[in-house]
């Protein structure tokens, strides 16, 4: 398997990188995991316009799904299209939700996307055995663990600390991890990780590498959220940035 970073900013597009877009590819298919405001530029960019062969949104907040909205023009419109739907694994809202955001006098966006509503479970995604499973935030979401080829994938998506977050995480070969939040300062509740969490949560779970993600750079210090998690995990750690790939 191959992870290409299309973005990692948290919670809004940041001054180096567009919100959470995350391509994995294993056999020739593309999964695109997330994709958030700004991350149809890094697509066209890194990949390729017309790259991913499927789509799978952990959650529906816009940092997560939005540009998903602005690729309805790509498929439909298209002077070559339109295109055929494109699969989309997602929460069970997100028809009724990328209809509106895209505007409602034009209709459903099902023509586009051929949707399949997540729950907690494991089911193929082209080459991939997916497990999901729902993560502690406010809203209907879900964490990801891939696996092809005895190698395996895990990513947070946005999530407090959890137990199902270790249970998709247990061996991962490479840990895609969200850590948000500073440690030492009074966080919101139910919501994020901070790098100290994400850190316990890596060495928990036995993984073989940590990937942070989805740090928010107008909250606070990205080398205290390394320091953080380096001081709970002792493995090979890396901040991900647009544009870089890693085997898994």
């Amino acid at each position: 398997m191959r992870l290409t970073v299309l973005g990692c900013a948290g919670s809004f597009p940041g001054p180096e990188s567009p919100c959470s877009a995350y391509l994995m590819e294993a056999e020739g298919f593309r999964l695109l995991i997330d994709f958030g405001v700004g991350s149809l530029s890094t697509l066209q960019r890194y990949v390729g316009l017309h790259a991913p062969d499927a789509v799978l949104l952990t959650h529906l907040h816009c940092d997560h799904m939005f540009d998903a909205v602005s690729y309805v023009v790509v498929r439909r419109y298209a002077p070559d299209g339109p295109y055929p739907p494109l699969p989309m694994y997602a929460p069970s809202g997100a028809p009724d939700r990328l209809a509106a955001a895209y505007g409602q006098e034009e209709g459903s966006v099902e023509d586009v996307y051929q949707f399949y509503g997540l729950q907690p479970g494991t089911f193929p995604i082209g080459p991939f055995s997916v497990t999901v499973d729902r993560m502690n935030h406010p809203v209907e979401t879900y964490g990801v663990r891939l696996e092809h080829g005895g190698r395996v994938f895990c990513y947070s998506a946005d999530t407090a600390p959890c137990e199902a977050l270790l249970r998709l995480a247990q061996d991962a070969d490479v840990f895609l991890c969200e850590a948000s939040y500073m440690d030492g300062v009074e966080n919101p509740p139910d919501l994020h990780l901070t790098g100290r969490e994400a850190g316990e949560a890596a060495t928990k779970a036995g993984v073989g590498r940590l990937l942070l993600t989805h740090l928010v750079p107008a909250w606070g210090s990205e080398s205290q959220t390394v320091e953080a998690a380096a001081g709970a995990y002792a493995g090979p750690l890396d901040v991900v940035r647009p544009g870089a790939c890693y085997d898994v």
